[in-house]
């Protein structure tokens, strides 16, 4: 590791990312392994350290450990925002415009997040057995919830032992260094409680959704002899729904992609560059995924009445300056104000909801009866003002709120897992434009 650069930090709020820039010439790339990483700990193993070296002779090669894993902040809640956060900061630190990211296993979910909602700076995806969603769900293969409870049930038992080879590279599981570095690697990424914790978010969040608005070429290498098969399913899903992907199939079992498909993903990233180094990433620069929300005052005409035209719009103008406020502690943009509501785009959803929880609250103490919708999907950027789907969804959920509610769509919830934020089905709503009904959920803040 002597030849290796030192590892520096970027700072995210008031946390810390460690990551290695490799240098070198060409395209940027960054690494985001699979569930977690550790800077010093994946130069150790003989096999990951090919695949960086591999991977760094193709371009710029950048890797870093996530919050909460490895030698950066383990402060930060585990959710698929955070890790997107994660990769544009590291990004910004290194003034880097666009990169390839290359994932594997969870981490494509990251990978798919980011390039629909940062369309401009994702060049490419090189996704190594990727899934949009772990459990089981209506027109989806997936694992059983009760094998997955059952696994996290027993990570207390088995982290830090070198399960993780055992379920991810079972062809050098049972050689004794590769396990015993498996077993150290557990233990420097996380402790139990925070790896059960990652697990669980990854196990409960769907990206579906996302797929449709990912435009990035992907290309998706799938290890045919995987086991259990629907880590093949899995990742062939991908491929299938991703509007401009190359799907590879390899002959290989691990399901990490420096075990034994380590050379032929190597390979398949060489071929795949460069069709897309090249790529205009201003074709369409102004469409992009994104978290809208809606709030609405309730019975704006009678309050108006009551209150005077005087009083009325020093309650607007107070209104209009705390929604602001709280849109702005939480990371996203006030579009306008709609005269008695505000439109609002955040980069992720969470955001979104903790900004409207926060600002009902807050207007509530006004003396305001206020009501919030958020939804996530494509928008388009005209100028300041926004449209498309998400925006006339995000408005119909506003209205189905009750005063002092928060309606999300299922969308919303599939992407926030490990936010602490809880959720009460409201049904099933149907909603002008859309051929379905979809059903509303009403978020609230849990226990953290």
């Amino acid at each position: 590791m002597r030849d290796l650069p030192l590892v520096r930090y970027a700072t995210i709020g008031n946390e810390s990312l460690a990551y290695r820039d490799m240098g070198g010439e060409g395209t940027p790339l960054v690494y985001l392994g699979s569930q977690g990483s550790h800077q010093d700990l994946m130069w150790e193993e003989p096999r990951y350290a090919h695949l960086l070296r591999s991977l760094a002779g193709l371009g710029r090669l950048i890797t870093f450990d996530r919050r909460g894993s490895g030698l950066s902040s383990h402060t930060v809640r585990p959710t698929i925002e955070f890790r997107v956060a994660d990769i544009a900061c590291v990004l910004d630190t290194l003034k880097i415009d666009a990169t390839v990211l290359i994932g594997a296993g969870g981490s494509s979910q990251v990978a798919l997040a980011f390039a629909a909602t940062h369309p401009d700076r994702c060049r490419a995806l090189a996704l190594y057995a990727p899934t949009a969603r772990t459990t089981e769900a209506p027109g989806y293969e997936g694992y059983p919830p009760e094998a997955q409870e059952a696994v996290l049930a027993e990570i207390d038992r088995v982290w830090g032992t070198g399960v993780t080879a055992f379920l991810y590279a079972p062809t050098f599981a049972h050689d004794a260094q590769f396990l015993s570095w498996a077993g150290k690697n557990e233990r420097g990424i996380a402790t139990p409680i925070e790896a059960r914790d990652w697990i669980h978010m990854y196990n409960t969040t769907d990206v579906r959704g996302v797929l449709a608005s990912v435009q990035t070429p992907t290309l998706v290498v799938t290890p045919t002899k995987a086991e259990p098969p629907l880590v093949v399913t899995g990742s062939r899903y991908v491929a299938a729904h991703l509007a401009n992907a190359r799907a590879v199939d390899i002959d290989a079992m691990d399901q990490w992609p420096f075990g034994d498909g380590m050379n032929a993903f190597v390979k398949a990233i060489e071929d795949f560059l460069p069709s897309v180094v090249d790529i205009n990433l201003s074709a369409n620069p102004d469409r992009r995924l994104a978290a809208v929300l809606f709030t609405d005052i309730v019975s704006s005409t009678e309050q108006l009445r009551a209150a005077g035209d005087r009083q009325w719009r020093a309650l607007l103008d107070s209104h209009d300056e705390v929604s602001e406020q709280c849109v702005v502690r939480y990371g996203g943009r006030v579009v306008k104000s709609t005269g008695d509501g505000t439109l609002a785009v955040f980069n992720g959803p969470a955001q979104a909801v903790d900004a409207a929880l926060e600002m009902l609250s807050a207007l509530q103490r006004l003396g305001l009866d206020v009501r919030a919708g958020v939804h996530v999907a494509e928008i388009e950027e005209r100028g300041d003002d926004v449209s498309g789907i998400a925006v006339h969804v995000g408005s119909r959920i506003a209205d189905a709120a009750a005063a002092g509610e928060v309606l999300v769509s299922t969308t919303v919830r599939d992407l926030v897992a490990g936010s602490g934020l809880t959720f009460e089905s409201r049904g099933e709503h149907a909603v002008k434009g859309l051929p379905e009904p979809i059903t509303l959920l009403a978020a609230t803040r849990g226990a953290a």
